[in-house]
């Protein structure tokens, strides 16, 4: 049965962005009542100044829907979601954004923006998403990566996720996070190519990566967040049942245990998209407006962590 509990924005997180400064986001594409009403809400919590990016008809004809004066805003003219895309990301490299939202355009749009070798907003890492995620009458955070972008990474790959991951897990204030590398066994075999691909993610991670995370795999659901399920099993590891990031080995599982989340126990999921030179949020037309707002407040918290490394 589906739940019928209403996802609510994690109280913690989102103290935590409105314990910082505000920051400047593009809002990517606009012009349509949820964009703006995404911006608004996270706005009013104090966390973003947004920047409006899109056809300047069809901004303010969302705005007035809205009854929200955007006469404060800055409002950065295009004609369609490509102008959309390429313009916030010139918005990021002229100082103008500090960070980015997807509004009423398509993924694979802003994604190729943000990948243009000469003027988009690459770091060296891969692009990759991570869900935070808050299931109600539980002070657990448990974070899904990656369950949007990526669909069969290779190590290459797995290893930017995980260092993504770790780097949003750092700046939420766990320094060691131990992370999980899924799998449906404990045991590497060639029958199971999910296990193999953890045990080569293990030998490829650096001194550096296993400074900053404790990191263990294969391991299946029930070893990674049950205590129980590990004890019975046998598995003497930190992360065995207290993993607070489950790195999965491609995208169906992510995407599985996410919405199964979401569904079925009325967690809040909280998404940003890691790997460009600021961090995005790909809000969904599905998202609740606890989401949006939970996932501008991680956007935020973790964009300011990083102007801090840097």
């Amino acid at each position: 049965m589906l739940s019928q509990l209403t996802p609510t924005c994690p109280t913690a997180l989102l103290q935590q962005a409105q314990s910082l400064a505000p920051m400047i986001t593009g809002i990517v594409n606009a012009g349509s009542v949820l964009a703006l009403e995404s911006a608004r809400q996270a706005f009013e919590a104090g966390i973003i100044v947004p920047v409006l990016v899109g056809d300047r008809s069809a901004i303010e004809q969302a705005a007035a829907a809205l009854a929200w004066d955007i006469s404060q805003f800055e409002l950065v003219s295009a004609m369609n979601e490509e102008q959309a895309a390429a313009k916030a990301v010139a918005c990021v490299h002229k100082g103008q954004a500090q960070l980015l939202m997807k509004g009423d355009l398509h993924t694979d749009i802003l994604i190729r923006a943000l990948l243009n070798r000469e003027h988009g907003l690459r770091t060296g890492e891969r692009l990759s998403h991570l869900f935070h995620m808050t299931v109600p009458n539980s002070d657990r955070v448990l974070c899904i990566t990656d369950a949007v972008v990526n669909v069969l990474p290779d190590t290459k790959t797995q290893l930017s996720i995980l260092r993504g991951a770790t780097a949003v897990m750092h700046a939420l204030g766990n320094t060691m996070p131990k992370v999980a590398l899924l799998s449906a066994t404990e045991v590497v075999t060639k029958a199971m190519p999910s296990s193999l691909a953890a045990k080569e993610l293990l030998a490829a991670m650096t001194a550096q990566d296993h400074a900053a995370a404790q990191v263990f795999g294969p391991l299946a659901l029930d070893g990674a967040i049950s205590p129980e399920a590990a004890r019975i099993k046998g598995i003497k590891h930190p992360v065995a049942g207290h993993a607070d990031i489950l790195l999965v080995p491609n995208i169906e599982t992510g995407n599985a245990i996410f919405k199964q989340l979401v569904y079925f126990n009325g967690a809040t999921a909280a998404g940003v998209l890691l790997g460009a030179k600021v961090p995005v949020m790909l809000t969904s037309r599905a998202d609740p407006p606890a989401a949006r707002l939970a996932s501008a407040a991680l956007a935020v918290v973790y964009a300011h962590y990083l102007s801090q490394a840097n």
